[in-house]
């Protein structure tokens, strides 16, 4: 049961990540584009044309996608944390003996989560009086709690992700590490193109 559930937040912790950034780089290519077209020396002898473009309001398209950058950054993180994938200096601590090391390591890990359990903590705070204010974005007008949300969430989320992290060390002494090579499904695909070129190998041998 529980690997089912930690198998469900990996996936939604991936789908929000990657699906905000897929919309961000999509609004963001919209905007621009008409941007451009708005203001084109083509577009002005379409006036019908230009003038539904001028029409167009995307004045919240910038807002909204600072806001989708700081989810992304906030699901990100934890997902880094998960994956290994974050910048560290350990050239010193893997130089040490491996019992001091595995000191070492488990008290980084709980630093990390003591210090993002805080600011989620602070962070539920914080949104929970913006709740009660009638503050809006600028341009969406969109409810600021909802905003900053991200933040309780991201960092209990990320806190969640340095225990999870320290328990497996604590019981293999694996850390998560990434392969820059690796290329996810890559594998796979490898694998099928090998079977479908040793079967067509095999049935021109029979011929």
């Amino acid at each position: 049961m529980l690997k089912l559930l930690n198998t469900l937040l990996n996936r939604l912790e991936e789908f929000i990540v990657s699906t905000l950034m897929a919309l961000a780089t999509l609004i963001i290519f919209v905007a621009v584009l008409h941007r451009y077209l708005a203001a084109s020396s083509f577009i002005g002898h379409l006036p019908y044309v230009q003038d539904w473009l001028l029409s167009l309001n995307l004045a919240w398209a910038q807002e909204l996608c600072i806001y989708m950058f700081v989810w992304m950054a906030k699901f990100g993180a934890a997902y880094g944390v998960r994956t290994g994938i974050h910048v560290g200096v350990d050239v010193l601590i893997n130089r040490l003996k491996d019992n001091v090391r595995y000191w070492f390591v488990l008290f980084g890990m709980a630093a990390g989560a003591f210090f993002t359990g805080t600011i989620g903590t602070m962070g539920v705070k914080f949104v929970w009086g913006l709740a009660h204010t009638d503050q809006v974005s600028p341009d969406l007008e969109m409810p600021m709690w909802i905003v900053y949300l991200a933040i309780p969430l991201g960092s209990y989320l990320m806190c969640f992700r340095f225990l999870q992290v320290a328990w497996t060390f604590a019981r293999t002494g694996e850390l998560p590490q990434h392969d820059n090579s690796h290329v996810e499904g890559l594998e796979e695909e490898v694998k099928k193109d090998s079977a479908a070129d040793n079967a067509r190998d095999k049935g021109e041998n029979r011929s």
